[in-house]
């Protein structure tokens, strides 16, 4: 597990086993969708394997973790998958799913990837927002979100930052708005879509262009 994404584990730990109930996830029994609050600097999660042990744990650490968590990612060569492209969507059930403020993000595959992002919806494991381009957000902003996908949840072959093994500079993934929102506040276009917004800068620096090397997470049914 890469160093970042396991000190963002033990601190999201411990805000877990603390007393503000500011930061504790409202609704955790029901919840079956999260973004990561963990982040990584590069596009290397290690791989689907990785990333899903990243879902499956953050997950126990709020109190969800009774569900077979699954990240929302797409891959060219899934080793559990013969060595075959694997799309995002097929990954995650057929829904519904609620975030950890019990709100419902989306009652099936269909429904989901026709909605737009949202900053009130797409929230982390603890149901709090992701930094965006939302009023009042935090800086900086952090609404890009590793999914390799199209719009439709497949796989987008060359955008994947090497099956999310990577941290070269050379290549690049395919990322979603979890606010729905580019600069300014436009909702219009690419822009609005969660889970395929833009390409990254590359995969060797999350940050630029508005990452922070986060994931979707899902409960499979």
């Amino acid at each position: 597990m890469k160093p970042t994404i396991a000190i963002a584990i033990v601190a999201a730990s411990m805000v877990g086993c603390g007393s503000d109930s500011a930061t504790a996830p409202s609704n955790t029994s029901s919840m079956s969708f999260f973004v990561t609050s963990a982040k990584s600097t590069t596009g290397n999660i290690n791989g689907l394997r990785g990333a899903d042990t990243l879902c499956q744990t953050l997950a126990t650490v709020a109190g969800a973790g009774g569900r077979a968590w699954r990240a929302y990612l797409s891959v060219e060569r899934d080793a559990d998958n013969g060595n075959r492209p694997t799309d995002a969507r097929s990954r995650i059930g057929t829904g519904p799913w609620f975030n950890a403020k019990g709100v419902m993000v989306a009652a099936n595959l269909t429904e989901l990837h026709s909605r737009r992002g949202d900053s009130t919806v797409f929230v982390d494991e603890r149901g709090q927002s992701i930094n965006g381009q939302w009023p009042g957000s935090p800086s900086p902003v952090e609404h890009d979100i590793m999914t390799g996908s199209a719009a439709d949840g497949t796989l987008l072959p060359g955008l994947t930052c090497g099956d999310w093994t990577s941290d070269s500079v050379a290549l690049v993934g395919q990322v979603g708005h979890s606010d729905g929102l580019g600069p300014g506040g436009d909702a219009s276009g690419a822009l609005s879509s969660w889970n395929s917004a833009h390409a990254n800068q590359n995969c060797a620096n999350t940050a630029p262009r508005g990452g922070a090397g986060r994931i979707y997470c899902f409960a499979r049914n």
